[in-house]
């Protein structure tokens, strides 16, 4: 059994990826012959009815449940429009599709696209069965994640909160990591259709991955008591700017700067549309731009299917932080 080390990674000054907090380890071990059962607990919704499609086509996986409190009984397949039906209706109760599973000897999944509110109840269920759990709950609140790490440690079980399933966003904020180093100013500027939840769990991640690297940010304006200069996050002086604009797609862009030098790199929301542009304002002919998009929930697929073989191979053994709460990890086991 190979055993390694699981933790978030942050790019040092270097370069190099370093372990920020060392708060944990697991083991990985021999993946099962046996196909993965998982179980999508709410199946009916978009992103639900694109995971059963990419489950049902994945290698080395088989649905084994949809649930939802929608379309009930309803065939699952064709509720995707699959072109067979799956035999797999949809039911409300999820207690009932865990048992079901439990009582053979596959590696059983439980997907969660539910919502804050019931998300604890349902991993505290999947775990009483001994299954593991893939969360991707928008707006999942910090007690909420810390409770389930409690949960996680006396269980000895592990789960993966995931706050984006998109392997480009990831690589996007390892982006916006690697600039921080070489700033000392900078400004999040977001907007958001509606007043939900500001600032918004994609700039608050921002903020959080760019503060404790050792950098103090816009050191010549840190006083805070001006309301029009933005909120700031974390200790390290990251403002944030939310802006309401209904009707226009949700977009974030973080802007570093310092003497005759500027770096722009620009998030844009469509279904999901992201762009990354750096500009030296020192040199003109060096522009380097990243583009990234996400026009449909298909494309997050690729990053629940990873969190799916990863989280099967879950062992902790040791008594601390049981959760992972960041699928940047992921890419670098």
């Amino acid at each position: 059994m190979a055993a390694v080390s699981c933790c978030f990674f942050k790019l040092s000054h270097s370069g190099r990826l370093n372990p920020s907090r060392p708060s944990f380890s697991c083991s990985a071990s021999q993946p099962s012959q046996n196909n993965i059962k998982v179980i999508i607990n709410g199946a009916a919704k978009e992103i639900g009815r694109a995971a059963v499609v990419a489950v049902t086509k994945a290698r080395g996986m088989e649905l084994a449940g949809a649930v939802d409190n929608h379309f009930l009984g309803e065939d699952i397949g064709l509720l995707c429009d699959m072109e067979e039906p799956l035999e797999i209706p949809v039911v409300s109760d999820l207690t009932m599709v865990l048992g079901s599973i439990s009582q053979g000897k596959e590696v059983g999944v439980v997907i969660d696209f539910t919502d804050p509110s019931t998300v604890y109840e349902n991993v505290k269920q999947a775990t009483a069965f001994g299954m593991k759990s893939v969360v991707y709950v928008p707006r999942i609140k910090p007690e909420t994640v810390s409770a389930l790490s409690a949960l996680c440690d006396k269980a000895t079980m592990g789960c993966l909160v995931a706050p984006t399933l998109s392997i480009g966003s990831i690589l996007l904020q390892q982006a916006v990591i690697m600039a921080s180093f070489h700033y000392n100013n900078v400004e999040i500027v977001e907007s958001r259709p509606n007043a939900t939840d500001l600032p918004s769990p994609e700039a608050t991640q921002i903020a959080n991955n760019i503060s404790n690297l050792g950098q103090i940010y816009n050191r010549e304006d840190s006083s805070t008591d001006v309301q029009a200069r933005g909120q700031v996050i974390g200790e390290d002086g990251v403002r944030v700017h939310s802006m309401v604009l209904p009707g226009l797609p949700s977009s974030t862009q973080v802007y570093f700067s310092s003497p005759g030098d500027v770096t722009i790199i620009t998030v844009i929301y469509l279904k999901t549309k992201l762009k990354i542009m750096f500009s030296n304002t020192t040199c003109w002919t060096q522009v380097y731009t990243v583009k990234h998009d996400i026009v449909d929930v298909r494309s997050l697929m690729p990053g629940l299917l990873l969190a799916i073989r990863k989280v099967v191979r879950l062992k902790v053994t040791r008594k601390h932080a049981r959760i992972l709460h960041q699928l940047m990890f992921l890419l670098t086991i």
